[in-house]
């Protein structure tokens, strides 16, 4: 059985997923288990995927970025894909899809996720180095505080009684932020 598996970081980036699960059906994929979150978030979706793979079955994914953060995490991924007796496609390698079923896709895979890493790592430390320089610069003032942004709501729906758990819930900031901004308007 071929199980797919799309995934991207945020909930704005709808097309990009339509995009994916577009792909892994035109490649015959019989169950396509989706998600919108981070790679270093609890993937759900991913374990059931994981779960689901039985001898003979290949996961499909359209890129590697899209399956795991590290090599250290797909190595995990693939010693429980392999431990299933599963192998992983990944559908964009190069313009090219990889096949872990062959020595040949082995070897390709262990390669470019080598190469993904450090062009993350590159990438991370560009990031760092620009931001050093933005804030010696004076330039950096960071991520503007979102929840921070809602303590007039908060503090109006403490006065109305509303419990702490509905104001996350409706205001969608979580716990930490919420017990910040009370500490904020007590002070």
């Amino acid at each position: 059985m071929l199980i797919g598996l799309a995934r991207t970081s945020t909930l704005e980036q709808v097309a990009g997923l339509e995009a994916q699960i577009r792909d892994l059906g035109a490649y015959g994929c019989e169950r396509i288990f989706k998600e919108q979150v981070s790679s270093v978030a609890e993937r759900e979706q991913l374990e059931a995927a994981l779960s689901m793979l039985r001898t003979g079955d290949k996961l499909v994914t359209t890129r590697l970025d899209r399956l795991a953060r590290s090599v250290q995490h797909l190595g995990q991924i693939i010693e429980r894909i392999n431990s299933a007796g599963a192998s992983l496609v990944i559908l964009d390698m190069g313009g090219t899809a990889v096949d872990t079923s062959n020595p040949t896709g082995k070897l390709i895979l262990n390669v470019m996720s080598s190469v993904a890493q450090f062009e993350r790592e590159m990438m991370l430390e560009r990031q760092r180095e620009g931001i050093a320089k933005a804030k010696a610069e004076g330039k950096y003032k960071g991520r503007k505080p979102t929840a921070r942004a809602k303590t007039d709501m908060v503090k109006l729906a403490l006065d109305e009684g509303v419990s702490k758990a509905q104001i996350c819930r409706d205001l969608q900031i979580s716990k930490t932020s919420l017990y910040r901004i009370i500490s904020a308007i007590r002070a």
